[in-house]
């Protein structure tokens, strides 16, 4: 076996492996907002604070996202990602302790704890597309995301499953459930062999951030990765509440969340081929459009039917602003300039993660769940509106430089 059949079996095969720790995150995750407003609602005297869990982990993980990179940078991946899943199982077993004890303050703070350890597991994306060739690398970010697709088909049956072990306390068992995975994800991470820093990543050189901010691909890629998230927070936060308000039982509300993360991560298979195939900017594009066509469907309907079909093209609309906007950060820096330009990215997302969780619960409990789709509907025109900019920005490039050759 040649040397590049060995360099590409050996990348593939780190591939797979961020994959299944991104599988294990993204499933605990999955469970938790499965459960998190319910048991907000259950543990909170103001029934308005029922999200306020996931705004404090949100709030959490963008907080944590620069220093996380920033340790990295330092001590490598591997290391980092580990520090991270050990602070998502502490988050994991205070949780359980909140329910048993009554406490929604308590469990506030495991919520905390939990958001720091998904600002580390957001760079599991890049870690892909650092060990990744070129031509490879949009397939390898797409392939670290595919790994969902078990969170897809476990999460929703794992926290209905395990809701009940441990009663009279609801959900207790399902918290338990997402320290099993920690420790699993623990394991696998062991396993992993990436690569320490390059050199040139700890010499402060490169550009300023802001000469970095001002370029319009990374403006598109933020607004891509930020709206796009911050629409798909801000509808499947409050689904669960409006399901339940509506008198669609607790199974039914897992279902839909599942059909949601399938629509997220079933799509990485080929998100990548797609990319590099229609380019980009058509991807994000498409990603917009069916945000948009999901918010249109839940203004009409609140039967099953509406809520899964609108709740799974939701999830490939973010399946494609986020693997796209990913791609596209990655021409925005050099090595040296990495660490800085994908926390501030990260930092820029997850902020406004935040906002549009809080903004779910508040919207949802004041002004119903119409509203809460209404407040979708200018992100994603601005997301639209950012793409055609770039697209024309590029056009123009073009046609100057093939002007300057014929002159």
């Amino acid at each position: 076996m040649d040397d590049s059949l060995k360099h590409l079996n050996s990348m593939k095969k780190k591939v797979a492996l961020l994959a299944l720790c991104q599988a294990l995150a993204i499933t605990g995750n999955i469970i938790l907002f499965t459960i998190a407003a319910l048991i907000g609602q259950s543990l909170a005297s103001d029934k308005s604070l029922a999200t306020l869990p996931l705004a404090l982990l949100q709030l959490a993980r963008v907080t944590v996202t620069i220093p996380a990179s920033l340790l990295m940078r330092r001590v490598g991946r591997k290391i980092g990602f580990m520090v991270g899943i050990l602070i998502g199982l502490s988050g994991a077993g205070i949780g359980i302790c909140a329910v048993l004890i009554n406490s929604f303050v308590l469990f506030c703070w495991a919520a905390i704890l939990f958001g720091a350890f998904s600002g580390f597991v957001g760079f599991y994306r890049f870690a892909a597309a650092e060990i990744a060739t070129d031509a490879f690398r949009s397939q390898a970010i797409a392939l670290v995301m595919a790994g969902g697709i078990l969170a897809a088909l476990t999460g929703p049956q794992l926290a209905t499953w395990s809701k009940d072990w441990l009663q009279p306390a609801n959900f207790a068992g399902s918290l338990v459930t997402i320290a099993m995975l920690q420790f699993v994800s623990l394991g696998l991470m062991a396993l992993l062999e990436l690569p320490p820093p390059a050199r040139e990543e700890s010499r402060r050189k490169g550009r300023s951030l802001p000469v970095i901010l001002r370029q319009p691909v990374f403006i598109v890629a933020v607004l891509g990765s930020m709206l796009g998230y911050g629409v798909m927070v801000l509808v499947m936060t409050a689904t669960p509440l409006a399901m339940m308000a509506n008198a669609h039982p607790f199974h039914e509300a897992a279902t839909v969340m599942q059909w949601h993360v399938l629509g997220m991560f079933a799509p990485s298979f080929v998100t990548g081929f797609l990319i590099a195939r229609f380019g980009v900017l058509t991807i994000l594009t498409w990603g917009g459009l069916l945000n948009l066509f999901c918010l249109l469907i839940n203004l009409g309907g609140t039967g099953l039917l509406s809520y899964s079909v609108a709740l799974l093209l939701l999830g490939i609309g973010w399946n494609f602003l986020f693997i796209g906007s990913t791609t596209l950060l990655t021409e925005v820096y050099t090595p040296a300039e990495k660490a800085k330009t994908q926390a501030i990215h990260d930092f820029f997302m997850f902020g406004f993660i935040a906002f549009a969780t809080i903004l779910s619960g508040s919207v949802f409990h004041n002004a119903g769940w119409k509203v809460v789709n209404l407040a979708g509907i200018p992100m994603v025109l601005i997301v639209l509106i950012a793409i055609a900019w770039l697209r024309q920005q590029r056009a123009s490039a073009f046609e100057n430089s093939i002007g300057q050759r014929l002159t």
